[in-house]
């Protein structure tokens, strides 16, 4: 009797791992992410004209244009700056925790909350921000954020380079 509880609870603890493990594909994206990274463009997915849009509870999608990211894999931290210029744009370092988002039947989604300078998530109980991922190579990353812009969908299609 002792034998098959113990099996079973070793079953029980192979089947929780298992659910907590990531797949092989979300393990190659976070190596791939791993690193330092430049956002070259901001695009826009049906949206006419020039547009300004906040974004990440941040700032103008035009400010995040050129800023450093960080990611690393191994404590799952990572941080973005944003440079000062001459128009609505203003220097700052944010942390983020991240992590690559799976659900069954979806593309994987690269998923991060903003932290204080203490660690701490500054969103509350949000579920912070999730970007589908169009492509993660050693040299490329592209993420696609879906939005509603004037009560229509469009898209935010994010390009980085790694530094």
């Amino acid at each position: 009797m002792k034998l098959f509880k113990n099996l079973l609870s070793i079953i029980a603890l192979t089947a929780v791992l298992a659910a907590c493990s990531s797949s092989k594909q979300a393990r190659s994206i976070k190596s791939n992410v791993d690193g330092n990274w430049q956002l070259q463009t901001v695009e826009t997915e049906g949206i006419a004209g020039t547009v300004k849009i906040q974004i990440f509870n941040e700032a103008d999608m035009n400010c995040f244009v050129g800023s450093s990211w960080k990611f690393n894999q191994n404590n799952s931290l990572g941080s973005y700056s944003l440079s000062k210029n001459a128009g609505d744009c203003f220097a700052i370092k944010r942390d983020f925790r991240w992590s690559i988002f799976e659900q069954a039947d979806m593309p994987s989604q690269l998923q991060f909350k903003r932290l204080d300078a203490k660690l701490k998530e500054i969103d509350g109980n949000d579920a912070g921000y999730r970007l589908r991922v169009i492509q993660a190579t050693k040299t490329n990353i592209q993420l696609k954020m879906d939005i509603n812009f004037e009560n229509r969908p469009a898209a935010l299609l994010f390009n980085f380079v790694r530094m």
